[in-house]
C-alpha cells in the first residue's frame, strides 16, 4: 500500500480518511509577528493552543486530514506545526515551493541559470529536498508542491517558479496545488504550462476554482484531468456560498464528482488583519472556519442532490488518488 507523507510521518493512503484539500493553520510573515505582533497581537503559546482546540475540533465532525499548502511567502513553519499536529489526531500534509503573485524573494531573484549566481535552478534543489530528505532539518516530508498564478498572470518570476515546481513534480511525483484567480481564468494558464513539460493535469489541483461558478470554464479544466478545488467555502467575499453549492451541485449531477475536493482555504490565524484579526474574523467572514463544511456545507450539498457516494469521492477518494499519486 502507498504511504503520503504527514507532519507526524507516513500513513497507509487507504487510512488518510476525509480530507479537506486547502487549509492553512497560520498564515503569517515571521518579520509582522517578530516586530508589529510584539505589539499585542501575537502570542505564540496561545495560538498553539488556539489550533490546537479548532483543529481538535474539526477531528471531532469526522474530518481525518487536512493538506496546508503553506510555503515560502506564506510563512510555513513546521517546527511549529509540529508542535501542533502531536497534539491531535488530525493528519497534517505540508507542501513545499514559493507563493509569489509577481515578484521573487531576493533569495531566490539573484540565483538561477543566467543570472549573477549562475548555477542551476536552486528552487528545484530546495522543493526536492524538502520532499526526499525533509523541511528545515525536521524530518518532515512535504507530500505537496505549491505555487500561484494569480490575475497579473505568467510573469517571469511566476513562470521560474512555476516551471520549478513542475520540475521537481516530475523528478519526485509529488503532486501540484496551484492557487489561481477564477476571475482571471488562470486554472488554464497553469495547465498549459504544466502539460507543455510533461505534468500529468490529473497530478494537478486548481486552487479556487470554486470561486467561479462558470460551468464551462470549470469542466474545460476538468474534462483536461484537473481536480478543481472547490475550496473556499465560508469567504463568500469571493463567492456567495448559495452558488458555490449550486456550482459544485450542477457539477456533480454532470458527473464531475471525481474531478472536485472540498475545503475552506481558512486558518487559525492569519496576519493579514494585525491586531482586529479576532474582531474581523467574527463580523466580515463569521462563516470561514474549519467546521463551516462539516456543519453546514454538506448538508446543503445533499438537499442540492449530491449524494453521499458523491461526497466520498471529493472527501476520500480523490485526496486519497491524488496525494499517492494515482496508486491507491
Amino acid at each position: 500500500m502507498p504511504t503520503i507523507e504527514t507532519v507526524t510521518g507516513p500513513v497507509e493512503a487507504d487510512r488518510l480518511g476525509r480530507t479537506l484539500m486547502h487549509e492553512h493553520v497560520f498564515i503569517l510573515s515571521p518579520e509582522h509577528a517578530a516586530n508589529e505582533g510584539r505589539n499585542g497581537w501575537w502570542d505564540e503559546e496561545q495560538r498553539v493552543e488556539d489550533a490546537v482546540r479548532r483543529l481538535a475540533a474539526l477531528h471531532r465532525r469526522g474530518i481525518d486530514a487536512i493538506v496546508d499548502p503553506t510555503v515560502w511567502g506564506l510563512g510555513r513553519d513546521v517546527h511549529r506545526l509540529r508542535r501542533i499536529a502531536e497534539r491531535v489526531d488530525l493528519r497534517i500534509v505540508v507542501a513545499t515551493g514559493v507563493y509569489i503573485h509577481e515578484e521573487l524573494p531576493h533569495h531566490y531573484a539573484y540565483r538561477g541559470p543566467g543570472l549573477l549566481v549562475d548555477v542551476p535552478e536552486p528552487m528545484v534543489e530546495d522543493f526536492v529536498r524538502d520532499i526526499e530528505v525533509g523541511i528545515a532539518g525536521t524530518g518532515i516530508r512535504a507530500g505537496v508542491l505549491k505555487c500561484a498564478i494569480d490575475a497579473p498572470g505568467l510573469t517571469p518570476a511566476v513562470e521560474r517558479v512555476a516551471r520549478a515546481v513542475a520540475e521537481a513534480h516530475l523528478r519526485t511525483g509529488v503532486p501540484i496545488t496551484v492557487h489561481t484567480s477564477a476571475a482571471a481564468r488562470s486554472g488554464g494558464v497553469a495547465l498549459d504550462l504544466f502539460e507543455s513539460v510533461g505534468v500529468d493535469p490529473g497530478d494537478v489541483v486548481v486552487g479556487h476554482a470554486g470561486d467561479s461558478n462558470d460551468l464551462d470554464y470549470l469542466t474545460g479544466l476538468a474534462d483536461r484531468g484537473a481536480l478543481l478545488g472547490m475550496d473556499r467555502f465560508g469567504l463568500d467575499v469571493f463567492n456567495p456560498e448559495r452558488d458555490r453549492i449550486a456550482t459544485v451541485a450542477a457539477l456533480a449531477a454532470r458527473g464531475y464528482a471525481d474531478r472536485m475536493v472540498l475545503s475552506h482555504d481558512t486558518a487559525c490565524f492569519l496576519d493579514y488583519f494585525g491586531a482586529a484579526h479576532d474582531q474581523v474574523r467574527a463580523t466580515v467572514t463569521p462563516n470561514w472556519h474549519y467546521e463551516h463544511i462539516s456543519d453546514t456545507v454538506l448538508p446543503a450539498l445533499r438537499d442540492a442532490g449530491v449524494t453521499d457516494d458523491q461526497l466520498c469521492l471529493m472527501l476520500v477518494d480523490n485526496p486519497r488518488r491524488y496525494l499517492s499519486g494515482g496508486q491507491a
